[in-house]
């Protein structure tokens, strides 16, 4: 799926945010599970029995992207029953207001439940300001974001709360795995049976305030206690899940281990 845009192509930085705006849909990343890719952010189907749990949700303007991804693997908004936060920020909360007065149930551990009613209110370790100057790649990515509806998340209540170390009662079974650290609810999601872990935030092959690739904690523009996210690579690896699934950058292979170790020597910026 690569749905076209409209926009003129004024030079390289317009023609870079037209691409990251393209969402892509990529089927069976793990066993029943695929991956919707919009603005350089992802979120994740989890296909179970008939029905859906969809991970995260990406931006406002997503919603034509889910339901074409839906739609390719035999489904409708009328299958999912559930929509998992990782946690609560901006470019993972985008489509959950409107999918909740739509009927879906919206979970979310409650240590975020407060930047879920203030999307742009939220504490991070460093300020976010001089991070385009240092990192210029980062302004395409920020632009596409923007183009897609970051800035106008509408907030959201009402969620389900998520207890640690619980296996939600959802297509996927998914054991939630407390990670906080890049906020304060943070959580990611194992799949034992398909060998796979969503990991948000926790860890990502893109760091989207540096552009910087492999896997890596956050940088401070964005993580509120980056000791504390360090420490939580302990309780990803303990799942030995051999796919890590991240929120930002594409899917890593080779072992949730060999990514936490990466992530520490990366250390954060």
């Amino acid at each position: 799926m690569h749905p076209s845009t409209t926009e003129s192509d004024g030079g390289r930085r317009v023609g870079a945010v037209r691409r990251r705006r393209q969402a892509v849909l990529e089927r069976d990343v793990a066993p029943g599970i695929h991956r919707l890719q919009h603005a350089s952010t992802n979120a994740y189907l989890i296909e179970d029995g008939g029905s859906v749990t969809l991970v995260d949700s990406l931006f406002p303007r997503s919603r034509p992207h889910l339901d074409t991804a839906l739609a390719t693997i035999g489904r409708s908004i009328a299958d999912v029953r559930a929509l998992v936060l990782t946690h609560a920020h901006f470019d993972h909360l985008g489509m959950a207001e409107g999918l909740q007065r739509e009927g879906v149930p919206l979970w979310l551990h409650q240590g975020d439940a407060r930047i879920a009613r203030h999307p742009y209110r939220y504490r991070t370790a460093n300020s976010r300001l001089w991070y385009p100057f240092r990192y210029p790649g980062s302004v395409p990515i920020f632009a596409a974001m923007t183009s897609v509806g970051a800035l106008a998340v509408p907030s959201v209540r009402g969620t389900v709360p998520i207890e640690a170390d619980a296996v939600l009662d959802l297509p996927g079974s998914p054991r939630v795995v407390p990670t906080p650290g890049h906020t304060d609810g943070h959580v990611a999601l194992h799949f034992p049976d398909r060998d796979a872990v969503i990991s948000g935030d926790a860890i990502v092959t893109l760091d989207p305030y540096t552009t910087k690739t492999g896997p890596r904690v956050v940088a401070g523009a964005a993580t509120v206690k980056p000791e504390v996210a360090l420490r939580s690579l302990d309780a990803l690896e303990e799942t030995e899940a051999t796919l890590v699934l991240p929120g930002h950058g594409e899917v890593w292979r080779e072992g949730v281990r060999a990514a936490a170790r990466a992530a520490r020597a990366a250390g954060i910026d």
